[in-house]
């Protein structure tokens, strides 16, 4: 019986939470984990698989042998634009942690801009006790763009908080219990939007999406008379000089960003200081590492005994 190909691992997570879940994964083979120095220069020909987060850009001239490339997260922009990228299945995580945690990274920015949390921290700040004006999630329209998995999972728990949830995608679906729109509806479906959520992958047709343009046609009929911008799909689906344009304007009362046009975000950049902006580095989906490798285990095992991949990315169309 020949020997099982090893496994490359390069992924940009914390360090000790990789090193911590590889030493219960892969039992049966060799893992070549690059963030050891032990493995600098090595030599990665004739290895089937690799799993990779923002990988080094020559990972695929050092590797020209891999059979299938997964992808840390439920992303994959970042593994379609790398050089080299060969011609084999990509495989994206999917998983019920991911869902989960970006599910409560909504919730929870919906209610903190709900229950205007930045005013009353500058009212604490200043040792003022002072009520505001409180609507309840009644009283907001939550619109998501973006109905896959991680959507429809967000409608679902936004909905039993109370708010009115719409969903839109480039092609209708069917959710029961959340009104949806396609591309052909999209206006409409802006025009009833108080919050605006953004789940959507990363394509060329949703590159800059989230722009002034946009958000001009979003409701201005909700409780606080502009709507809120709400971000954890891709930081390329925003165009970040409207962002701030618009809450300067008061076309926006205010955003939550947890992906941006550049990562990290540059210390010099005024979303940092916007009282009305909530800013997270990357993280309302981070990934279960030792989640992520029994998906990744589960998936060889499949592909070796010749069941097909799950999973697997639509290269053109971009997830």
């Amino acid at each position: 019986m020949s020997a099982k190909s090893p496994v490359i691992v390069d992924l940009k997570f914390i360090p000790e939470e990789v090193e911590a879940a590889l030493a219960g994964a892969f039992p049966d083979r060799e893992v070549i984990d690059l963030a050891d120095p032990v493995h600098r220069g090595r030599d990665l020909s004739g290895i089937d698989y690799a799993v990779v987060w923002k990988s080094a850009p020559d990972l695929f001239s050092r590797a020209p042998d891999l059979k299938v490339v997964f992808s840390g997260g439920a992303g994959v922009d970042h593994v379609l634009t790398l050089p080299g990228l060969p011609d084999v299945p990509l495989v994206r995580f999917v998983d019920r942690t991911l869902t989960t945690r970006m599910s409560e990274w909504v919730v929870m920015q919906c209610l903190l801009h709900l229950r205007q949390h930045h005013a009353y921290e500058a009212l604490a700040n200043r040792h003022e006790w002072r009520d505001l004006s409180q609507p309840e999630a009644a009283d907001v329209t939550v619109g998501i763009m973006g109905m896959g998995v991680l959507g429809q999972d967000a409608a679902r728990k936004l909905a039993v908080m109370g708010f009115k949830v719409i969903g839109w995608s480039r092609s209708k679906r069917v959710i029961e219990g959340v009104e949806t729109y396609d591309a052909a509806g999209l206006d409409a479906f802006l025009g009833q939007t108080d919050f605006l959520v953004g789940l959507l992958p990363l394509t060329p047709e949703t590159r800059g999406i989230f722009n002034g343009a946009l958000f001009a046609k979003l409701s201005r009929r909700g409780p606080f008379g502009a709507p809120v911008f709400i971000n954890a799909g891709r930081g390329g689906s925003q165009v970040e000089a409207d962002i701030l344009e618009c809450i300067d304007s008061s076309m926006l009362a205010g955003a939550s960003l947890d992906v941006f046009e550049r990562e990290p975000l540059p210390q010099e950049s005024r979303f940092w200081d916007l009282p009305n902006v909530y800013v997270t580095p990357h993280v309302a989906a981070s990934s279960d590492v030792r989640a992520l490798f029994v998906h990744v285990e589960h998936q060889i095992a499949r592909f070796e005994s010749g069941l097909p991949l799950e999973h697997v990315v639509d290269k053109v169309a971009g997830y």
